[in-house]
């Protein structure tokens, strides 16, 4: 008996195909899950802090040069950055309203076009006063950009991975701290000095390039730009200051004023320390520098995994402590053993940058969508502008103290940031609502 098989329909529609989980456990499974527009915005979002970075650091790799050039004391080279970081935190508030009442993305474009425009107007600058202003303008789109690009990112998240994905946008710090030292020690090996931190400035125009890619390829989070558009509330001041939320406000601007004051001293008087009172050259503080960079890079991973897995206020609470010790041990180091200067280079960029970490996710956690960015910029860029005494302070006590001696004041600051975690409430794996 012959059994004839069914026919085959060759017409008919293959079976469709079944979603494949997101790999939770994988390395990248943090990148997985933002999901397409997620990853666009966290490339856009990394370039533009990538380039807030090189565009900040022209200024304190070129400041021996300047003050040289210029005839400037401790003192006045100092304050640059408070100048700088001061405005920021006027910038830095504004452009979170901003990014509250315009969108996200177009936040974004404004504050990278505003700190490009005026890195470049610093190198065409005749005298200090200009160039101090000059630098004060572009502390106006520096102090944006972060808070920006971070609340971007962290909106399209998930609460069991933003610790990561958040720590992943600060590594950009490093990878543009590094191009930055790159182009520094070229331009000051080739070229004479007194023109030499000119270029450094001009080169400040890169990022008027990542502008066009983020135009073309990046929107907001569709659920969050829905939530902020019917809120009342959204870009408002005082709403970061009625009573659900004024404790939080206070808490957080005092944290964040503790970290970046220990941060901002070392990021603007490293290289100084390097060069006059250790000696080294243009090619040897590079050197020293590649190695600090490299612990500040892969301290911006692994804080933003240890901001998961310990929660935000442990993971700052740890650095901040490692941080001041670093910095003790690191200005202390007698004259003469740059070797063990060399190796406390790496554990000083290390946890001075693991410290950041759980910023972004922290600080995004703790306010909701309509009013994110207004309380992100404005607790994040005060506590720059607060934060910025510290750098002024060091350069007026190290015509007295040196500048090894005076770095102590950075680990002071960091007290001030376990101090005011006692204050803010643990977020971890909290949805955004």
């Amino acid at each position: 008996m012959t059994v004839t098989p069914p026919s085959r329909d060759v017409t008919a529609a293959p079976p469709a195909a079944v979603p494949q989980p997101i790999d939770e456990q994988g390395p990248l499974a943090w990148f997985k899950a933002l999901g397409p527009r997620g990853r666009r915005a966290f490339g856009g979002a990394f370039g533009g802090y990538a380039l807030d970075s090189y565009d900040y650091f022209t200024l304190p790799l070129s400041m021996v040069a300047i003050a040289a050039y210029f005839g400037l004391d401790n003192g006045q080279t100092g304050l640059f950055t408070t100048v700088t970081l001061v405005v920021s935190a006027v910038g830095g508030a504004l452009a979170g309203v901003l990014a509250d009442r315009i969108g996200r993305v177009q936040a974004l474009i404004v504050t990278v076009m505003t700190y490009a425009v005026f890195t470049v107007a610093c190198g065409f600058a005749p005298n200090y006063e200009t160039l101090l202003v000059f630098r004060a303008l572009q502390g106006l789109g520096f102090g944006g950009e972060w808070a920006v690009g971070a609340i971007l990112v962290a909106e399209y998240a998930s609460a069991k991975h933003r610790g990561r994905t958040l720590g992943a946008i600060q590594s950009a710090w490093a990878a543009g701290w590094g191009l930055a030292v790159i182009v520094y020690t070229l331009v000051f090996q080739f070229l004479d000095h007194d023109t030499a931190w000119r270029v450094m400035f001009w080169t400040g125009a890169l990022p008027a390039l990542l502008v066009l890619y983020v135009r073309r390829n990046v929107q907001d989070a569709p659920e969050a730009a829905e939530a902020r558009r019917k809120s009342p509330d959204k870009g408002s001041f005082t709403a970061i200051f009625k009573p659900g939320l004024l404790r939080t406000t206070l808490f957080a601007g005092l944290l964040s004023t503790g970290v970046q004051g220990g941060y901002y001293t070392l990021a603007t008087w490293v290289p100084t320390f390097l060069k006059t009172e250790r000696g080294l050259t243009v090619v040897g503080t590079g050197g020293y520098l590649a190695v600090l960079i490299s612990g500040a890079f892969i301290g911006y991973l692994t804080g933003g995994y240890l901001t998961d897995v310990l929660g935000r206020k442990r993971n700052i609470a740890l650095f901040a402590v490692l941080s001041a010790l670093c910095i003790l041990a690191f200005g202390s180091i007698p004259e003469g053993s740059n070797g063990l200067l060399l190796l406390v280079s790496f554990p000083l960029g290390f946890c001075m940058s693991a410290i950041f970490s759980g910023f972004g996710s922290f600080l995004a956690e703790l306010y909701p969508t309509a009013v994110r960015g207004t309380g992100q910029g404005f607790t994040y860029n005060t506590g720059r502008g607060v934060g910025a005494v510290f750098p002024t302070l060091v350069g007026f006590l190290s015509d007295s103290w040196g500048v090894g001696g005076a770095l102590i004041f950075g680990a002071l600051a960091y007290g001030i940031a376990v101090v005011a975690l006692f204050g803010l409430p643990e977020t971890r794996g909290k949805e955004l609502t």
